[in-house]
């Protein structure tokens, strides 16, 4: 997901890195490019974030449905692993409606994927989320694009499931780098860990990224 203004400070770096990995790649903006991108007919701004998204995904449903078994959604300041990506998708059956990615507690009673470091839809779960809007299940109901999304997860029983390795660590990082590192205590624990669904793991940085099969971290703020 980028917009018109990012497409030479930032999506062009995505495209000359980690999404020369991904099977197909489409670059979803509020008008279409000569990127190329995929105009969403949306107007740009935060308020409109969650449109955007609606649109995107019912864009792959009517185009792309039957071409993948797995969509990521992952925005412009995104880094993603995709070796890793893989390693974590293959325990999941691709035929059953999963949601995957940093998992956060507040607001929705299952909880959400937070938008951050994307997050991933099986095909079952795509189908499932605009079937929702089309029956009108799922609402435009927040400006909270990764809570909202959420709450439409829930209410169409889509599966969360959980993307940690097997030290109980997390893969999908939703702030850069630096928020991970470990200062001298006492410190304050930062929001994004009191939001953690699972109860966090602090460990050094480096040593963190170069045990873990880490998929996804945001790149700057």
């Amino acid at each position: 997901m980028t917009m018109p203004k990012h497409l030479e400070t930032r999506t062009q770096h995505v495209r000359a890195t980690w999404a020369k990995h991904c099977d197909r790649v489409l670059y979803m903006s509020s008008e279409s490019t000569d990127f190329p991108t995929v105009g969403l007919n949306v107007s740009e701004g935060r308020e409109n974030l969650y449109w955007k998204t609606i649109r995107a995904f019912q864009f792959l449903h009517q185009n792309h449905m039957h071409d993948m078994d797995w969509f990521l959604k992952a925005d412009d300041d995104t880094f993603v692993v995709m070796e890793n990506l893989r390693h974590t998708l293959s325990r999941f059956d691709t035929e059953k409606p999963w949601y995957l990615g940093r998992r956060f507690a507040p607001f929705i009673k299952k909880g959400y994927m937070s938008g951050g470091a994307g997050y991933v839809l099986s095909k079952e779960a795509l189908r499932r989320f605009v079937t929702g809007f089309q029956t009108g299940k799922c609402t435009h109901f927040s400006d909270l694009e990764d809570m909202a999304l959420g709450k439409c997860m829930e209410t169409m029983e889509v599966e969360l499931g959980d993307t940690r390795d097997e030290k109980g660590r997390q893969t999908f990082h939703p702030f850069p780098l630096d928020h991970y590192v470990i200062r001298t205590p006492p410190r304050r624990r930062p929001w994004y860990m009191i939001y953690d669904f699972y109860t966090p793991i602090e460990v050094l940085v480096m040593k963190y990224f170069e045990a873990t099969r880490w998929v996804g971290v945001v790149l700057a703020q």
